[in-house]
């Protein structure tokens, strides 16, 4: 039997599944503060932590990057000070983004060139580990809470009309499927990949027939994994990475 994939399942109620639980982890290295600032930052940058929420209090965050609360401290400083959040304080205070995303531009494209080695092989690693992290999804028992994760995911993509604020949706839809895996090796896969992904987007021109495909792509994957078709999950991610990658390779050369 098909599966809708047009009416939201979100209720008033958040999804209790937490995307920020499932995308930070421990700092790996001796490096805990710039281990901090960049799983922050990338966090924020990709749209988890969207602008105007609030992190997690400290004690949390802590433990989940299995830092000291002095560390963590010192990362959040260092991503004020890059305008990244703001502190609130009094009742109902806390750590709040501020980050606001930048407006997909051609002119970042030259900033991108002594990378461009990495990022043409982020293009091949993507074509490998978002398939398999659909097809994988797709073979689970999703809990409700999940299910309803990444129905809300796709509908906050779908619905966006702001280039910046679509560009973040989208990173949280693969995300989401992702997280969804149980795998939290895939999970930092597909963060590593989406952030380079991210810089690259963002460096060319938005084009609405592309994101008329790339919609059209979402709702396909998307049922597919709510439906447990491993098969066709994974056949539609990848043919949504080989797009992609064809945009990116012609328009950033």
């Amino acid at each position: 039997m098909a599966v809708s994939v047009t009416p939201s399942l979100a209720t008033s109620d958040e999804p209790r599944v937490d995307l920020g639980e499932t995308v930070l982890g421990a700092v790996r290295g001796h490096h805990a503060f710039e281990g901090c600032v960049e799983q922050l930052a990338t966090a924020i940058r990709l749209g988890v932590y969207p602008r105007g929420s609030t992190l997690p209090p400290e004690r949390e965050l802590a433990e989940r990057l299995g830092v000291s609360r002095a560390t963590l401290r010192e990362a959040i400083a260092a991503l004020r000070a890059a305008d990244f959040v703001h502190t609130t304080r009094g009742r109902g205070g806390g750590t709040v983004v501020s980050f606001r995303p930048k407006r997909p531009s051609s002119r970042g494209a030259r900033a991108l060139v002594p990378r461009s080695e990495h990022l043409r092989d982020t293009l091949v690693f993507r074509r490998i580990v978002e398939p398999g992290a659909s097809g994988l999804a797709a073979e689970r028992a999703l809990s409700h809470d999940e299910r309803d994760l990444l129905v809300c995911a796709h509908d906050e993509v779908a619905s966006a009309q702001d280039p910046a604020v679509h560009r973040q949706a989208d990173s949280r839809f693969h995300l989401a499927l992702a997280a969804v895996t149980g795998s939290p090796m895939t999970l930092r896969a597909v963060t590593s990949v989406q952030s380079d992904l991210h810089d690259m987007l963002n460096a060319i021109p938005v084009l609405e027939p592309n994101i008329d495909h790339s919609s059209h792509q979402h709702r396909l994957i998307l049922g597919a994994v709510l439906r447990g078709d491993a098969g066709r999950a994974r056949r539609v991610m990848q043919s949504h990475c080989d797009d992609t990658a064809a945009l990116l390779r012609g328009l950033l050369a």
